[in-house]
């Protein structure tokens, strides 16, 4: 996206706090191509039963997003890293949903083979998909931004870069969380499938 269409967002961000409604409908035409693409890395490899779109999964994230009271971003990069995170939630949601209708047990579902979180989220069973959710919930309780990273670089599948700065931070502090937070959902995860 041209640097001046990532000032843009943030200005039509600026105006939606401030109450301006017809900034919503400006930032969804102008956000569509970037949230599409985020969509399309989350939707790559699904199975064959799998029938959404990345319009569908876009579409989905907007009826979530203004379902709130407020939407209330600080700029360009914590939008799209809220919107990485309403993403992963539609997902494993949708995941939830499959492995029910397969008529998997209650709880968390065992890992369908050696799970490895740089595997694309794409080529992951949905059942793992909800046991990579719940190790997820429980590293936001120590580590909420490492949970943030995860969200950006394996559902969105952001770069290093794109996600430092999505979050203000360094690549360098991006890379640490990243290698620190694969390390401890391999633990979980295996720990998981006792």
């Amino acid at each position: 996206m041209p640097q001046g269409q990532r000032g843009e967002i943030t200005r039509l961000l600026d105006r939606i706090q401030e109450g301006d409604r017809q900034a919503i409908s400006d930032l969804a035409s102008l956000s569509f191509p970037e949230l599409r693409r985020l969509a399309a890395c989350c939707l790559r490899g699904q199975p064959p039963e799998h029938t959404w779109m990345p319009t569908d999964l876009v579409n989905e994230l907007w009826v979530r997003l203004l379902r709130r009271e407020t939407l209330e971003y600080q700029n360009r990069g914590h939008f799209l890293g809220a919107a990485a995170h309403q993403m992963r939630a539609i997902v494993i949601d949708h995941a939830r949903e499959r492995c029910r209708a397969k008529r998997a047990p209650a709880g968390v579902a065992p890992l369908h083979g050696p799970f490895d979180v740089n595997r694309p989220m794409s080529e992951t069973d949905p059942a793992d998909l909800v046991a990579l959710d719940t190790a997820l919930a429980r590293l936001a309780g120590m580590s909420p931004r490492q949970v943030q990273v995860v969200e950006m670089r394996y559902f969105a599948e952001f770069t290093v870069e794109e996600t430092a700065q999505a979050l203000g931070v360094s690549a360098k502090t991006v890379k640490r969380d990243w290698t620190t937070a694969r390390a401890w959902l391999h633990a979980e995860l295996r720990e998981l499938e006792r």
